[in-house]
């Protein structure tokens, strides 16, 4: 048991190491994809029935394949048509349009269920369709979508462990390679698991957090 401690306790320096690489991948690809998201949705919310199929078709493209297969077209795949990423920025790319996908679909259902009568109210105050959507909307929308983007956000944790397959020496890949060296998998991805669980469960407590405060606001306007 001593042997055990002392290899997981030998190896985390070079695991939470890899931890920096898992928080930047999902921060980055949390940013880059909610951006992409609320695009989608704003899309697929046209009356233009070509810009919303695209969007649609985009959406249904990313959700219908493996994000393991993404990550290998767009940093195997792109070369063979000129264009060669690093590691980080295919990594990042590649989560960015993977969840991006999947919240765009939490947004939309969210932006559909605001009242249409607040879009009017706001035309005939004379306000644009954009600033409606942007200090009418879309705070009402984002009120009634945080949980799913806290679930996306807490799937994206571990999946940023697929990136270890191009290279990055993210949280996983940082771990097989203390198990190259130990010969000790067990303890080792013990300590990953452990490891990845206290980063999701930070990050549920602060989507709790962010619902309490949103509900406090939303029952104080009332």
């Amino acid at each position: 048991m001593n042997e055990l401690v002392t290899v997981v306790v030998n190896a985390l320096p070079a695991m939470f190491l890899g931890v920096r690489f898992t928080v930047l991948f999902t921060v980055g690809a949390l940013f880059f994809g909610f951006i992409l998201a609320l695009i989608l949705a704003a899309l697929r919310l046209t009356r233009s029935r070509v810009v919303s199929a695209l969007a649609r078709g985009y959406v249904s493209a990313i959700r219908g394949t493996p994000l393991l297969v993404q990550i290998y077209l767009i940093y195997y795949g792109l070369p063979n048509v000129g264009i060669t990423l690093e590691p980080v920025p295919a990594g990042i790319l590649a989560l960015s349009l993977n969840v991006g996908a999947y919240l765009s679909e939490s947004l939309r259902g969210a932006l559909e269920g605001v009242d249409r009568g607040q879009w009017d109210a706001s035309r005939s105050l004379g306000m644009s369709w954009g600033q409606t959507l942007r200090f009418i909307v879309l705070p009402q929308a984002f009120r009634v979508a945080l949980p799913s983007i806290g679930n996306s956000a807490i799937g994206l944790v571990k999946d940023t462990s697929l990136v270890s397959v191009i290279t990055v020496t993210e949280l996983l890949r940082a771990t097989q390679e203390a198990i190259a060296e130990s010969f000790q998998p067990l303890p080792l991805y013990i300590a990953a698991a452990v490891i990845y669980w206290v980063l999701s469960s930070v990050l549920g407590l602060l989507q709790g957090r962010l619902e309490r405060r949103f509900n406090r606001s939303r029952a104080e306007e009332k």
